[in-house]
């Protein structure tokens, strides 16, 4: 909620967000972290670390003004060991998974059409870093924002079992990037019932908003690297979905 009413106040050649809802942004960010043990926080900061640049930061500070952007730092430091200082030792429950559902049946005549399909996506192709072609920073950020409003109505457990399924999925993908169909089911389960728990007006603001910023050439170029006839029987398998 934080970010969506940060979004909305955005002003300016540079896209800055009100002083105001930049506190808030701050405020609901330390108060996720400290939410999760340090350990967690430190997997994120050491896993980022290790795909990102040495140059990076000296890069990123050369784009500014030097002393404000170690003001800033001297800041943020200060600010993280408060949240340390507040944060909770052990990680909380899992999230409760539904079993037995009519969402859980669909998602498995989806993923069991669909993972022929899916096992012939090239996962390890640098096209899915690529910026969308012709869509300004402000384009994307508008998108965004209406999948953060949507996100922020879901349902918290299911949202947090539909994380939990990912990150499960992450963990049996192969050498090709594939998941197993165990785990693919089990996201397109948890996708489909976090879904549900918003209103189709939430869901498709989100289509449209990025329906509205996606060229023609993108879905034909995805086509034109897989089988068209088995991504056509999978897209027909997640219609009826």
């Amino acid at each position: 909620d934080a970010h969506h009413k940060a979004i909305g106040s955005i002003s300016g050649p540079n896209g800055v967000t009100s002083k105001a809802d930049w506190d808030a942004v701050n405020a609901a960010l330390g108060r996720v972290i400290a939410s999760v043990p340090e350990t967690t926080v430190m997997d994120v900061y050491n896993s980022v670390s290790a795909i990102t640049d040495p140059g990076v930061p000296a890069y990123m500070k050369s784009l500014v003004n030097g002393a404000d952007a170690e003001k800033a730092y001297a800041g943020f430091l200060e600010f993280k060991d408060v949240v340390k200082q507040n944060q909770v030792v052990s990680v909380g429950p899992a999230a409760i998974v539904p079993s037995g559902d009519k969402i859980g049946e669909a998602a498995k005549k989806l993923s069991a059409a669909s993972y022929p399909f899916l096992k012939e996506v090239d996962w390890l192709s640098d096209i899915y870093i690529k910026p969308l072609p012709g869509v300004t920073a402000q384009q994307a950020l508008k998108a965004i924002d209406k999948t953060i409003a949507m996100g922020s109505a879901m349902d918290g457990n299911l949202l947090k079992a539909a994380a939990e399924a990912h990150h499960k999925a992450i963990g049996s993908i192969d050498s090709k990037g594939v998941t197993s169909a165990a785990d693919y089911e089990a996201v397109n389960a948890a996708i489909g019932r976090i879904v549900a728990s918003v209103p189709t007006s939430k869901t498709m603001d989100v289509f449209n908003s990025w329906a509205s910023i996606l060229a023609g050439e993108v879905p034909n170029k995805m086509i034109s690297m897989v089988n068209p006839l088995d991504a056509n029987a999978a897209a027909k398998a997640f219609y009826e979905f």
